[in-house]
């Protein structure tokens, strides 16, 4: 069982894999659900810390469609990462009709034949999630971040458990469920959809919020419950 966790510069990511974190997913502007942090963040977290490291690529909010142009930016990006000694990046690209973005995928791969995808929520927005699994299939895509495509894990814990079931009977990416994930409903949701590895976000910080550091209790009872 592996314990994913979100952590925004160095010392969040020092706290995490401290407290016992498998691995981080580094970000910035997380109120706007996460974009691609700045160079300095980048190489400070990928000094200071041991355990994997997947780092977002987004550099911008709204909607999952890239121009030309961005899509520059986004390979300027993903070399730095790469040049800093980071091995993963978060990505995800969706055309205008709201499915997997082939054409970006084909040319990120291309580029960056050996670099640790995980695709990331852009899934939960596309029109048919057992359609979008199955054309990530055909990319060697690590895991895919997804709530089941709804607003949380625990209201899309039935197309979890089948997103889970797809992936073992094909082979595929693996699917890693995250959104309202807590050291209190953990359990049940991993009875339910049988997963092996959990993206938590400000449910392991100090009053939820991520304005503060991680709690050392909920990442205890986190660290006893993978055992």
């Amino acid at each position: 069982m592996r314990i994913e966790v979100i952590v925004q510069n160095a010392e969040e990511a020092k706290q995490a894999e401290r407290l016992g974190a498998d691995r981080l997913e580094l970000v910035s502007a997380i109120s706007e659900g996460g974009l691609t942090p700045s160079y300095g963040t980048i190489k400070t977290v990928l000094s200071q810390v041991s355990i994997p490291v997947q780092v977002m690529i987004r550099p911008h909010s709204y909607l999952y469609q890239y121009t030309d142009a961005e899509w520059k930016v986004i390979q300027e990006d993903i070399q730095a990462v790469l040049d800093l000694g980071g091995k993963g990046i978060v990505f995800g690209a969706l055309t205008k009709e709201n499915k997997v973005d082939e054409t970006i995928l084909q040319n990120l791969l291309k580029t960056f034949p050996s670099i640790d995808i995980t695709f990331h929520r852009a899934f939960d927005e596309t029109f048919d999630l057992i359609e979008a699994y199955k054309t990530l299939m055909n990319y060697p895509i690590r895991r895919i971040l997804t709530s089941g495509g709804a607003e949380n894990c625990v209201e899309g814990k039935d197309k979890l458990r089948e997103l889970v079931q797809l992936s073992k009977e094909m082979d595929g990416p693996s699917i890693m469920p995250g959104a309202g994930l807590t050291a209190d409903n953990i359990t049940e949701i991993h009875e339910h959809v049988q997963s092996e590895e959990y993206h938590f976000g400000k449910a392991v910080r100090h009053n939820a919020s991520f304005q503060k550091g991680f709690s050392q209790e909920v990442m205890q009872r986190l660290t006893d419950w993978k055992k």
